[in-house]
């Protein structure tokens, strides 16, 4: 089955077209044969399988449990609508083989897709599903009748948010988020995240009001992606009231975005630093920091003060989920949103993420833009943006090529001093500004990145990326 492959993060494909219930199922046998093998001398087979709010998720879902429960895997099917960090954190607390969780995260409405979690409640990597691509098609999907599965308990119906919310509440300090009763704006993106920040600050008696919560697996016509462009609802909102936050989550919640009371976006980077330095000044715990090529330099400036260990790695939270299986990693992030913290799981939470900057403003008794204009003094000011561009796929290895062989010597009027090439092209400038060009590992775009110390910088960056690539 040549048209399936797991990209950054799962398979994700057009609904009707490559997406449908025969290659779902064929997945599943794939994941489950990966799985029979694997736990072949310990006897336990046990997955959780999750959903989101896409159309017929919950079937796809019901799909995937039959073919697993006739594989002699016991299945725990979620309830209803489920986060996916709530779904890894499962693994670990009953101590599974994984997860399979229907979602297409942020894609557009019309794409589904299957994320697998491994037995550590991490990303799978590229050797596992590397594995499961050459599985798929090799065996013929059983299945076993849903009911008849459900009421001889191959498949439990479970609820995986109950102790996942009582963890969260133990991860924060609720008493001092209580003690400051922020006000919060929470935009749920019509994803599977609703309601769960209110469910964590229960009795705290904060003030939040929820935007875009109700289920529509349309998206109202939006990308459930917490960018700039997608959030104009909250940014609306949030200047039409007096809030002292605004949070925003991805279709399946393991991804943030964040917006200031005066409007202004707070990219993920900056999400990234004001938690690290949240953990660092507030907390005083400290460890290893991940970021992917493509995040911040502010980052890299945090851990140069503080004397932290840092890694760089490839795009794909799989690749900071690895580092956080091995060493002491105090926070990781990637430039899309996905953050995973110390003491929890090897996964990111982008309801955890929101719930760690209220609690960095209950910390410091202060104003989000205070906050952010005092690291602006001190690290100096880094501004991002990023362009998402259709391109061919056809043409993206001719263009790698180019750019390796024939790399431009100056971008918008600056040197290039160094290069990187290990996930996409980095060009980085002699004041320290850079751009990236990436194409994505889920659909067919070309991403531009930049960075410069101010927005016009960022701009004639983004300009010049798409002269290079020829748009």
């Amino acid at each position: 089955m040549t048209d399936i492959r797991f990209g950054t993060d799962g398979w994700r494909a057009e609904i009707a077209d490559a997406y449908t219930f025969d290659n779902v199922r064929k997945v599943a046998q794939a994941v489950a044969d990966y799985v029979n093998a694997k736990e072949k001398a310990t006897g336990k087979r046990r997955l959780i399988v999750g959903y989101d709010c896409r159309f017929m998720s919950d079937e796809y879902a019901k799909a995937v449990a039959e073919v697993l429960a006739a594989n002699r895997i016991k299945v725990y099917l979620t309830d209803r609508p489920t986060p996916t960090p709530a779904i890894s954190f499962t693994i670990k607390k009953k101590r599974l083989n994984g997860a399979l969780i229907i979602t297409a995260s942020h894609n557009p409405f019309n794409f589904n897709g299957i994320k697998f979690k491994t037995e550590l409640a991490a990303p799978a990597d590229s050797s596992v599903t590397a594995q499961i691509e050459k599985m798929v098609g090799r065996t013929k999907p059983k299945a076993l009748d849903y009911d008849c599965a459900l009421s001889n308990g191959k498949i439990e119906l479970f609820d995986a948010g109950k102790e996942y919310v009582r963890f969260i509440r133990s991860y924060i300090d609720i008493k001092a988020i209580a003690k400051r009763r922020p006000r919060i704006l929470v935009d749920y993106m019509h994803g599977a995240g609703y309601g769960y920040i209110e469910e964590i600050l229960k009795g705290t008696h904060c003030r939040i009001e929820a935007i875009r919560s109700k289920q529509d697996p349309l998206f109202g016509g939006v990308n459930p992606e917490p960018i700039p462009k997608n959030l104009q609802a909250s940014r609306k909102h949030i200047m039409t009231k007096t809030f002292d936050l605004g949070i925003a989550l991805d279709g399946d919640a393991d991804r943030i975005g964040a917006i200031r009371p005066d409007g202004r976006y707070i990219t993920s980077g900056e999400i990234i630093s004001l938690i690290l330095l949240h953990f660092l000044e507030d907390r005083h715990i400290y460890g290893t920091v991940v970021k992917t090529i493509s995040g911040t330099t502010l980052i890299e400036r945090i851990c140069e003060r503080f004397e932290l260990k840092m890694y760089e790695v490839p795009v794909g939270f799989k690749y900071i989920a690895r580092l956080m299986q091995k060493e002491n990693i105090l926070i990781g992030g990637e430039e899309s949103g996905g953050i995973g913290f110390c003491g929890y799981i090897p996964e990111r939470d982008g309801i955890l993420s929101g719930l760690l900057l209220i609690n960095m403003l209950a910390e410091r008794r202060s104003s989000i833009i205070s906050i952010m204009d005092k690291i602006d003094k001190q690290y100096g000011r880094f501004c991002y943006d990023r362009l998402d561009i259709r391109y061919p796929q056809s043409k993206a290895k001719a263009l790698t090529h180019r750019l390796k062989t024939r790399p431009p010597e100056r971008i918008a009027g600056k040197r290039v001093v160094r290069i990187k090439a290990y996930d996409g092209i980095k060009f980085i400038r002699e004041d320290s500004s850079w751009l990236l060009l990436r194409f994505s590992g889920t659909e067919p775009l070309i991403r531009i990145y930049a960075e410069a110390g101010s927005d016009r910088a960022v701009k004639r960056l983004l300009e010049a990326g798409k002269r290079i690539i020829g748009t």
